[in-house]
């Protein structure tokens, strides 16, 4: 395939997936950190922090089945701006809400376009970018890094020179401006981008993995990821308030620090996975890291909150480990598109009950010493499904020594 400049007659889908890659995970990161200055406003008790932190991954699993089908109707930048215009409206309505329902809801509408965006972005860079996939698949995880750690370090400070609704509502810009591109090229293009279909595997095919454990070994991973980010991300500012006595600007800083350590794992790891074949390693720094964050919350909270945060921002690395394990554990194309749907879809709906269980342990006991052990418990799943992970073979080898033969 012959390539060419990444501008050279491409401009607009470069700046469209840089902006829809940063809409994707600013929203996630901006609320946690004002929660405190939202309570002293409305009534958000815990349940619906706790619905919060959940919303993300359900959203994420439900619309990542939806969205193929949504894409095949209206084709894959309709699809886009439809998404981004979810997240937008979503986010203005979160900083209008009056209460703890509307907080909730508006939340639940942004990461419904946000589950969107994450099945739209690999096939827009595919169709646009086919002869720079791997340098435009760095650029958008990248982006959707950074954007993550930059909410918490100004939520605060904006919330308290404007307000906690203005704080909030301002992430709408990114994702208003991110429609701008796509609705330019097809306005230029009136007969309508028609996309090809998004990839999708045979339900025999999905059904297959329930029974593998291959499969639940890197579901299990992904689930864990998950759990540790969204949990951070709902939870981790009041708890450092509550158990290191840090300032809300303060936590804010260290859940960007949380945050930032992801930037480098989503550089790094594919790299050390495909070409030094570090699997064992990056599983053992990546749990022993995460129940070292946990530990310190634990027993020396006060000590040093801010280790505490990057040691527990390590834990997520299992993230662009899982999915470059999607590709390393299969050996055709519909078993990739079906281990994908089934790692993420299953992992993001186990994943979505732990925020919640946080919340609600944390509301039973009165303190955090059962949730942080719970969190431990969930980070110490991945050392057995590990073992399983880092076998080489692969999810048709696993069927065929099982059951017979793949076709």
């Amino acid at each position: 395939m012959t390539t060419r400049p990444v501008w050279q007659g491409r401009t607009l889908a470069l700046l469209g997936i840089a902006l829809f890659a940063f809409s994707l995970r600013s929203a996630v990161a901006s609320l946690s950190p004002v929660v405190d200055q939202i309570q002293a406003d409305i009534s958000v008790p815990a349940w619906a922090i706790g619905l919060i932190g959940t919303a993300p991954p359900v959203c994420f699993a439900l619309f990542g089945i939806l969205t193929p089908q949504i894409e095949r109707r209206w084709g894959l930048e309709r699809t886009s701006v439809l998404a981004l215009a979810v997240v937008t409206i979503g986010l203005v309505a979160r900083g209008l809400a009056g209460d703890a329902t509307a907080l909730v809801l508006s939340t639940a509408l942004i990461f419904a376009g946000v589950g969107m965006g994450n099945i739209l972005l690999p096939p827009l860079v595919n169709k646009h970018f086919p002869d720079r996939i791997g340098l435009m698949t760095t650029v958008y995880t990248t982006t959707m890094s950074f954007s993550t750690f930059l909410p918490p370090l100004f939520a605060v400070p904006v919330a308290d020179a404007a307000g906690w609704r203005f704080s909030l509502a301002l992430w709408s810009v990114f994702a208003l401006l991110a429609i701008i591109p796509w609705m330019t090229m097809l306005l230029r293009d009136r007969g309508g981008s028609a996309a090809p279909d998004l990839a999708s595997a045979a339900p025999g095919v999905f059904r297959r993995l329930w029974r593998l454990p291959l499969a639940w070994a890197l579901t299990v991973i992904f689930l864990v990821s998950s759990c540790v980010a969204y949990t951070s991300f709902a939870w981790l500012p009041t708890m450092l308030i509550d158990l290191a006595g840090v300032t809300p600007a303060e936590a804010g800083g260290m859940l960007s620090l949380f945050a930032v350590m992801g930037l480098p794992a989503s550089l790094l790891v594919p790299v050390l996975v495909t070409r030094y074949r570090a699997l064992p390693a990056l599983f053992t720094i990546a749990v022993l890291a995460g129940l070292g964050g946990l530990a310190g919350l634990l027993f020396a909270p006060a000590a040093a909150p801010w280790a505490w945060a990057a040691l527990l921002g390590v834990a997520p690395l299992l993230f662009p480990l899982s999915l470059v394990m999607i590709s390393l554990r299969t050996r055709t194309h519909e078993g990739t598109v079906a281990l994908s749907g089934f790692v993420q879809s299953v992992g993001y709906a186990i994943a979505a009950t732990v925020p919640l269980a946080v919340g609600i342990l944390h509301d039973a006991t009165g303190d955090w010493t059962g949730s942080l052990i719970l969190l431990a418990v969930v980070v110490a799943a991945v050392i057995p499904a590990a073992i399983s992970a880092v076998r080489p073979r692969t999810i048709e080898d696993e069927w065929e020594r099982r059951h017979g033969a793949w076709q």
